[in-house]
């Protein structure tokens, strides 16, 4: 059964609990927006790779050769904002593509650096160097995550994945009210608007379809991959009609924190409350595109934005896809991290709102929108004296109620149609590269296994993994990319990672230095509990 807490309020600790940090975190040795300006400047012997609209020079980077801020559709501007995005202009010569280009309007925060460019719908390729001719490597794409609010994707650089043998790509896409409001004035000719932002990731997709063949990827074997909202987006793709036959496979890390999206009028009533506060009560299209970047920051859902209910990209609930077997049906490595819900207590805590014994309960009620006697219950069910600390004990509550069981429940809909693997990141001793230290460890949180298949450039607090850290993140890169190349993670040189079935309930448990297979994870998550309160 899938968790129907109050997810707005959710996704509200999720989004906002980040998004007001940018001051504590301002004095964070954090690296350029655009990591790549320090590594080479524009040379008329680097790589050169054509595409649809034109040929791109990039650069050389050692093993790697980059193509990066290649514009994958039109600028979302004008009368072109919150529509469907169009195709990209062509150009005349050899653009240059060795350095990132604008990514999307945010706040800044500890997840995403701040921009006000609308022009943003651009994506990077990463593919291996010194390629022969006719190279058909496996294409990864990767979406982003930040609570559809933040984030970019010149915060990831895929080099280890790259030296696997594959070809990834890294796209921007819209967020918060420019991705993803909904409102009857922006509906189409079928009465449909909101998730702009998943359309943006199926034109990038599509503009793998075309292109990445150029660049010695495979159009044909394509792996969508992304953590966090990228998780939910790749969930969300995998659902999606409109993404059939755009990929071949799905990885999905911590993206199963929504399972029930808002209906089409429950959106749209958002988006024009959204009018009003932002200066347009007379609710029509033309004032709405006519509104500055800074006043729909300003003014966007401080709860946060989840994808909606459309008949043309999300046609029913991502549970009731799964459930039913109406998705894309492809393999997918689906997993959770055996800390998540620690980041966010973390982050409240440096907003100056910690976890206490005295407000342990209402801190449960806040994070999952349930009233005071289903407070209790929980609270019962994870007493302080369990744990060694308030603030632990609630970072158990939010893992298990928010992305554990969850993440569970999709396992067991997937795995009666599809090859599923599910795994846990089980590291306590993962750096925390997003935020300072705080009272209690951060374990295996949110976010803190991206570092061992991918580098974070633009990390505030940049760390090295120890060497046992540094076996598992060869073993789980090597699952990944394993994974993309033939849809099976494990290979001779990987320990075995078994197929996830309700019978059993495998799981591959990721903790250094060699993953090995757990069969509790719905005991320790405590899943039966939680399935049973929402029941009752």
């Amino acid at each position: 059964m899938f968790m129907t807490w109050d997810r707005r309020r959710v996704r509200t600790r999720i989004a906002v609990a980040g998004l007001t940090l940018g001051a504590l975190i301002a004095a964070a040795p954090a690296a350029s927006a655009s990591a790549s300006g320090g590594r080479a400047a524009a040379s008329a012997s680097g790589p050169v790779a054509g595409t649809a609209n034109g040929p791109v020079r990039g650069l050389a980077d050692g093993a790697v050769n980059e193509f990066l801020g290649i514009p994958y559709a039109a600028p979302p501007v004008g009368a072109l904002r919150w529509q469907a995005p169009q195709p990209a202009a062509s150009w005349s010569g050899v653009r240059d593509a060795t350095r990132f280009a604008p990514h999307c309007p945010q706040p800044g925060g500890p997840f995403g650096q701040a921009s006000t460019s609308e022009d943003c719908l651009f994506l990077n390729v990463f593919t291996p160097g010194h390629q022969q001719a006719g190279s058909h490597f496996p294409v990864m794409v990767w979406i982003h995550g930040g609570a559809l609010v933040s984030g970019e994707s010149d915060d990831y650089d895929p080099a280890p994945l790259v030296a696997d043998g594959v070809t990834v790509v890294t796209i921007n896409y819209r967020l918060g009210a420019l991705g993803f409001l909904a409102h009857p004035a922006l509906a189409d000719a079928n009465g449909q608007s909101g998730d702009y932002g998943l359309m943006d990731q199926q034109a990038a997709l599509r503009w793998v379809q075309r292109n990445i063949a150029s660049f010695g990827g495979n159009p044909h074997n394509v792996t969508v991959f992304g953590e966090s909202a990228g998780g939910l987006s790749t969930l969300s793709q995998v659902a999606s009609p409109q993404a059939s036959g755009l990929f071949e496979r799905a990885i999905v890390e911590s993206g199963s924190y929504n399972l029930t999206q808002a209906t089409l009028a429950s959106a749209e009533s958002a988006g024009e409350a959204f009018a009003v506060k932002a200066g347009c009560a007379s609710q029509t299209a033309a004032c709405l595109r006519s509104l500055p970047v800074s006043a729909i920051l300003a003014n966007q859902d401080a709860a946060g934005y989840t994808p909606n209910i459309n008949s043309e990209v999300l046609p029913e609930t991502l549970g009731a896809a799964f459930a039913t077997g109406n998705f894309n049906r492809v393999p997918i490595i689906n997993g959770t991290n055996r800390d998540e819900w620690r980041l966010f207590v973390a982050l409240s805590e440096l907003a100056g709102n910690p976890v206490t014994a005295a407000n342990y309960q209402s801190m449960i009620s806040s994070t999952l929108g349930v009233p005071a006697a289903v407070a209790a219950v929980i609270a019962a069910r994870y007493p302080l004296t369990a744990f060694p600390s308030p603030s632990i004990a609630l970072g158990a509550v939010g893992t298990d109620a928010i992305f554990a069981c969850p993440a569970l429940a999709i396992d067991q809909s997937v795995a009666r149609f599809v090859p599923t693997f599910a795994y846990e990141f089980n590291d306590e001793n993962a750096p925390e590269l997003f935020l300072p230290p705080v009272s209690f460890p951060y374990g295996a949180a949110h976010a803190s296994e991206i570092q061992y298949v991918m580098d974070l450039p633009t990390a505030a607090f940049p760390k090295t993994l120890s060497t046992p850290q540094q076996q598992l993140a060869a073993a789980m890169k090597g699952y990944w990319t394993n994974f993309a190349q033939r849809g099976f993670p494990a290979s001779p040189g990987t320990p075995f990672w078994p197929l996830f079935s309700n019978l059993t309930q495998k799981m591959q448990s990721l903790a250094p230095p060699a993953p090995q297979t757990e069969t509790g994870f719905a005991t320790t998550h405590n899943c039966a509990f939680w399935t049973a309160l929402e029941a009752g």
